[in-house]
């Protein structure tokens, strides 16, 4: 939380005892949060994440401004300095953010909740049934050239060494008795 020292310099101070937390419930469901909102001179204020990034579609910081993004609105909040460095950190004044972002948005001072309420979601549309009546688009030519096969090599002159060893067939062959295990050389 930001704190007007007596230099008149902005800085975040933890205010001693901290303001009691803020509970936010969004479309009724509680907000699972670290960092809490607070009350200041009867406004709210909450960190930008997760509230922000769980209703936006895009929450981003351009230098000390952040700008949030949703349905084709955009707006840009300038913070205090230093408040942009996380976004847990970064604590703005809610309601009328969220009020432009199109939410509905109560503050009941006695219960201490912030209770934000979504636009309903568009209805989905089914598609519309294959119609073979109708024109169809011709499908366009793509062209994709075909592998060329592998070369085979051609082998000419002398054949070479063989690399892998083959048995040797010098020394006597062992004799094996495959019942007991026993491994001796033939006499």
């Amino acid at each position: 939380m930001n704190r007007i020292t007596s230099r008149g310099i902005s800085c975040e101070v933890p205010v001693i005892p901290p303001p009691p937390p803020v509970t936010i419930s969004i479309d009724g469901r509680p907000l699972v949060q670290y960092v809490h909102a607070y009350v200041s001179a009867g406004r709210v204020y909450a960190p930008v994440s997760p509230l922000l990034r769980r209703l936006a579609d895009a929450v981003w910081f351009d230098g000390s401004t952040l700008v949030v993004r949703r349905a084709g609105r955009q707006l840009g909040v300038p913070l205090a300095s230093g408040g942009w460095a996380a976004p847990q950190s970064a604590f703005v004044e809610i309601a009328p953010l969220l009020r432009f972002l199109g939410d509905a948005v109560r503050y009941d001072a006695r219960s201490r909740r912030l209770d934000v309420r979504t636009p309903p979601a568009a209805a989905l549309d089914s598609p519309t049934p294959f119609q073979p009546q109708a024109q169809q688009q011709v499908p366009r030519a793509v062209f994709t050239p075909s592998p060329a096969p592998t070369v085979r090599p051609v082998w000419t002159g002398s054949p070479l060494p063989r690399r892998t060893p083959l048995p040797s067939t010098r020394g006597r062959p062992l004799r094996c008795d495959i019942q007991h295990g026993n491994y001796q050389r033939r006499s």
